[in-house]
């Protein structure tokens, strides 16, 4: 059973970078796709980016386009995060699914623990 592991997160200031890995413990396909998602307090889980695992169809929210990418190498993918602002912080999620990212956590049906994001001013 493949499981995904999240790492990199921590506690920055306002405009610093941080980068997130999400490393998959056996071989994934590029029929399937890697979501990074995040989940602030008393809110709802929500879409940040993803791609597929070939590279292809990246996608990212609004909120956060033009200050992360996310790439891949070998058996991880990474989230590098720029400019952060207080509200990127949150709980980081990994998920895989079958097919392009989607936004809706719903569609994906592995999900790594999570690792916390924390911005201050």
């Amino acid at each position: 059973q493949v499981q995904l592991a999240e790492s990199g997160g921590g506690s920055v200031q306002v405009g610093d970078s941080l980068r997130l890995s999400c490393t998959a413990s056996a071989r994934l396909f590029s029929s399937h796709a890697i979501g990074w998602f995040r989940q602030a307090p008393g809110k709802e889980r929500e879409f940040v980016g993803g791609l597929r695992w070939n590279g292809n169809n990246p996608r990212y929210a609004d909120s956060v386009k033009d200050r992360f990418a996310i790439s891949r190498i070998q058996n991880t993918v990474y989230l590098e995060m720029n400019s952060l602002k207080l509200e990127d912080m949150g709980v980081y999620y990994c998920a895989r699914r079958v097919g392009s990212p989607t936004t809706a956590a719903s569609d994906y049906n592995l999900w790594g623990q999570g690792t916390q994001v924390t911005v201050s001013s």
